[in-house]
C-alpha cells in the first residue's frame, strides 16, 4: 500500500542566494530518480529553509511494478543438437539471463522457433531504493566548490548534522553524506534548541512551525511581504520589496519578524542610491520611500527570532548601520571634491583590454563615435562628445570603489555637481541601458547614443582581435551588446545603418584592428544573428525573420519594419499559397541561363489567365510604389495579398515554358515582376513549407 515518504537533510546555515537553486535541482533530481527507478508515486513537494532541505513524496508506491520480461535467445536448432542437448549457444543465453537451461522454453516468433527466457522483473522494495535515488540527486545539486568538515572525507555545500527519512511510519534504513537515517530533526536554534521528531510525513510541516521553523518558503516568502508592508504602512510610507533581496531574506530566515529602524536624516544629502545599496546589499534590509517616491529615513529589517526587547534588536541594527552610511557620506563629499574632468585623467592607467589600450582610449573613442552618430541624426553632438570623455570617469572614485553598483549613477551627481549640462549628466547614467532583456531604454538623446557608441567600440574591438565569443564563453557579454545596440536603434528609431556604423566604430581602433573589413563583416553577421533570438521570444517564426535577412539589409530598424509586416501578412490566409507560388517562380528562374525580361509585351499575351496577372501586377505596382516608398511594408503585403487568385489561375491555366521561345520569355518576365513586387520586402517563398 503507498505511503508519504519524507526526506530532510539538517546543515550548518546553506548560502542564502543559492538556497533556491539547490531546492529546485534537489526536487528535480528526486524525480529523475523515482522516473528512472520505476517508482509510481501521486505527487512531490519540496521544502527549505536555512538549515535544511526537505522532500515529501506523496503517495510513494512501496514497490517497483512486476512486469513479465520476454528475452528471445538462438533458433531451436543452434541450440539443440541432433539428438536434442543443449549446445552451448543454449548455454550460454540461459547464463545470460540466469537460468538453467531446463528455465528456458522453445516458442516460435513468428518466423522460426527459438530459446525463450520469461522472467518476472521489478518489485524491488522502494525503501531499498531511496538511498541511492537522493545521494545520486545530492551529487547532483549545483555547488560550484563543495567542502569538508571535521576528519570526514564527506563533502557538501556545508557541513551536515543530521538526516531523516521516514516512509509511512516506519524509518528507513539508510546511510547519505555519512549520516545514518532516523525521525529527528531540529528546531528554531533559539526559540526550540531541541530535538523534534516526525511520525510521518503528514505531520513534518506542522511539527516544525511549533518548534519555530517555517520550512514552506513560499508560506515565508508571503509572510515577509505581509510583515514588511504593514511595518511600513505604520510609518506612513511604502516599503520598496525587490524581488532579489526578498528571495534572499527569505532563505535567511526560519521565523521572520519585520522591525523598523531608522537613521540620521542627515544622510538623505548623500544619493539615494548609495544609500539604498547599503542598507540592501550589506545589510539585507528593506528601504522605505514616502507618497513622493523619496527615500525616508527609515529601513525594515527582517530578524530571526521574536525577541522579548524589539527594542534592543532595532537598536543593534541601528548601530550597524550608522558606520556604513557614514562612509557612503565620506565617499560622496571626497569625490566631489574633484572635478569628473580631472578623475578621468587616472582612467589613463586603468587597461580596458591589453590590445585595445585603457578605459581612457575607450572613452575618447566613445566620444567620437557617439559625436559622428549625433551628426546623421541631427542630435548635438556636442553634448555627445562631452558624454563620452566622461563616461567612465565615475569608475575610480571612492563611491563606485565601494558600490559597485553605483556606476553611472554616481557619475550623474558628480556631472550636476560640477556644473555639466543636465542631459550630459543624465546620459553617464543612462549609458548602461538597457542592461538585460526587457530592461528600460535611455530617455535622453544623448544617452542613447553614447550607450549605442559604448556597444559597437567593445563589439568591434573583441571581434577585431579575434577574441569573439564561442557557443560557451561570451567573457566580454557581446550577445548582451548586440541585443542592447538592436533595441536601441530599433525602439529609439535610429534610422541608420549599421555597417556603417561598425565601420566608423572600427576606423576608430586605428591600429588595434588588423583586418577591418573582416571585422565589420563578422560584427555585422554576429549582431543581425541576435535578431533571431529577438524573435522568437516574439513568438515570431525562424523563416520569418529569414525571408527578411535574404535581403541582405542592413538597417536594423528597416529589418525590424519588414519583419513584422512579413509576420502580419504570413498570418492572411493568401500567404501559404502566394509563399507556395513565389517558391515555384523562384526555382522556375533560377534554372534560367540570365535574368528575364523586364518588360512584359501586352502583345504576346494570349490565355486569358495571363491578361489577368499581368493587369494585376501592373495595377499592383503602381498602388505599391508609394506604400514602400513611406516604408508601409505591411500595407504594401496586404495589398499584394489580393494577387492570389490571378496568381493561382495562372498556374493552373498557363504553361510558362510554352515552345514558342517569344511566349516563353514573355510568361517568365511576368512571373519575374510578380516576385519582384515580393521581393522589394522580403523573399516570402522562404515561407513556403519544405516538403518532408
Amino acid at each position: 500500500m503507498s505511503a508519504d515518504f519524507l526526506f530532510e537533510l539538517g546543515t550548518e546555515e546553506l548560502p542564502p542566494v543559492a538556497l533556491k537553486s539547490l531546492l529546485k535541482a534537489l526536487a528535480a533530481g528526486a524525480q529523475e530518480g523515482l522516473q528512472k527507478a520505476g517508482l509510481e508515486y501521486t505527487d512531490i513537494e519540496s521544502y527549505a529553509a536555512p538549515r535544511r532541505l526537505a522532500i515529501i513524496i506523496k503517495g510513494l508506491a512501496p514497490t517497483t511494478p512486476v512486469k513479465e520480461v520476454t528475452v528471445w535467445g538462438p533458433p531451436a536448432k543452434i541450440a539443440f543438437d541432433a539428438d536434442g542437448n543443449p549446445t552451448k549457444a543454449a548455454e550460454a543465453f540461459a547464463g545470460k539471463n540466469g537460468l538453467s537451461v531446463g528455465d528456458l522454453s522453445t516458442e516460435n516468433d513468428g518466423k522460426a522457433d527459438k530459446l525463450v527466457a520469461r522472467q518476472q522483473a521489478g518489485g524491488e522494495q522502494a525503501t531499498a531504493l531511496l538511498a541511492d535515488i537522493f545521494n545520486d540527486a545530492l551529487a547532483k545539486l549545483p555547488i560550484p566548490k563543495r567542502m569538508r568538515w571535521g576528519a570526514s572525507r564527506t563533502e557538501f555545500v556545508r557541513p551536515v548534522h543530521w538526516l531523516v527519512m521516514v516512509y509511512g511510519n516506519d524509518v528507513v534504513d539508510a546511510t547519505i553524506l555519512g549520516l545514518t537515517a532516523g525521525r529527528e530533526s531540529r528546531g528554531h536554534r533559539f526559540h526550540h534548541n531541541q530535538p523534534i521528531s516526525f511520525n510521518s510525513a503528514s505531520d513534518y510541516v506542522e511539527t516544525l512551525r511549533s518548534a519555530y521553523v517555517l520550512v514552506d518558503m513560499a508560506e515565508r516568502r508571503s509572510l515577509i511581504i505581509e510583515q514588511v508592508n504593514h511595518q511600513a504602512s505604520q510609518i506612513g510610507g511604502t516599503a520598496v520589496i525587490e524581488e532579489g533581496l526578498l528571495d534572499e531574506v527569505t532563505a535567511l530566515v526560519e521565523w521572520p519578524v519585520a522591525l523598523t529602524g531608522k537613521f540620521e536624516e542627515r544622510f538623505l544629502q548623500v544619493p539615494a542610491e548609495a544609500l539604498i545599496s547599503s542598507m540592501a546589499e550589506h545589510q539585507k534590509y528593506f528601504h522605505v520611500v514616502d507618497a513622493n517616491g523619496e527615500l525616508k529615513p527609515n529601513f525594515i529589517t527582517l530578524a530571526n527570532i521574536e525577541s522579548k526587547d524589539p527594542a534592543q534588536v532595532i537598536d543593534g541594527n541601528e548601530r550597524v548601520i550608522r558606520p556604513r552610511l557614514s562612509d557612503a557620506a565620506f565617499f560622496f563629499e571626497t569625490d566631489k571634491k574633484t572635478p569628473l574632468a580631472t578623475q578621468r585623467e587616472r582612467l589613463k592607467t586603468i587597461v580596458f583590454q591589453a590590445k585595445l589600450g585603457s578605459i581612457y582610449e575607450k572613452t575618447e573613442r566613445i566620444a567620437s563615435l557617439a559625436a559622428a552618430i549625433a551628426q546623421d541624426v541631427g542630435a548635438d553632438a556636442t553634448k555627445a562628445t562631452r558624454a563620452g570623455e566622461l563616461s567612465k570617469a565615475d569608475l575610480v572614485t571612492e563611491m563606485v570603489l565601494e558600490f559597485d553598483k553605483m556606476q553611472g549613477i554616481a557619475g550623474y551627481y558628480y556631472a550636476l555637481n560640477d556644473g555639466e549640462d543636465p542631459e550630459v549628466a543624465q546620459a553617464l547614467t543612462e549609458q548602461y541601458l538597457p542592461k538585460y532583456a526587457g530592461d528600460k531604454l535611455p530617455e535622453t538623446t544623448t544617452g542613447t547614443l553614447i550607450a549605442l557608441a559604448d556597444r559597437l567600440d567593445t563589439i568591434v574591438g573583441i571581434f577585431g582581435i579575434g577574441q569573439k565569443p564561442t557557443g560557451s564563453k561570451d567573457p566580454f557579454g557581446l550577445r548582451r551588446a548586440s541585443l542592447g545596440a538592436l533595441r536601441l536603434m530599433v525602439e529609439q528609431g535610429i534610422n541608420l545603418d549599421l555597417k556603417t556604423l561598425l565601420q566608423t566604430a572600427v576606423a576608430g581602433h586605428g591600429s588595434n584592428i588588423a583586418k577591418p573589413d573582416e571585422t565589420v563583416a563578422e560584427s555585422l553577421a554576429y549582431m543581425l544573428e541576435r535578431f533571431r533570438a529577438w524573435y522568437e521570444e516574439d513568438a515570431i517564426a525562424t523563416e520569418i525573420y529569414l525571408a527578411v535577412a535574404a535581403k541582405g539589409i542592413s538597417h536594423p530598424l528597416d529589418i525590424n519594419a519588414r519583419v513584422l509586416a512579413v509576420d502580419a501578412f504570413a498570418r492572411m490566409s493568401e500567404a501559404e499559397a502566394l509563399a507556395a507560388a513565389n517558391k515555384r517562380v523562384s526555382n522556375i528562374l533560377s534554372k534560367l541561363d540570365g535574368e528575364p525580361s523586364g518588360s512584359v509585351n501586352n502583345d504576346l499575351l494570349h490565355e486569358n489567365a495571363e491578361k489577368v496577372l499581368a493587369e494585376a501586377v501592373a495595377s499592383k505596382a503602381n498602388s505599391v510604389a508609394p506604400l514602400y516608398q513611406e516604408r508601409r511594408y505591411a500595407d504594401a503585403l496586404a495589398e499584394l495579398a489580393s494577387l492570389r487568385e490571378p496568381v493561382d489561375n495562372f498556374f493552373d491555366q498557363v504553361m510558362v515554358m510554352a515552345e514558342d521561345e517569344a511566349l516563353k520569355n514573355n510568361r517568365l518576365a511576368l512571373l519575374n515582376q510578380l516576385r519582384g513586387l515580393f521581393l522589394q520586402v522580403a523573399d516570402i517563398s522562404l515561407l513556403a513549407p519544405t516538403k518532408g
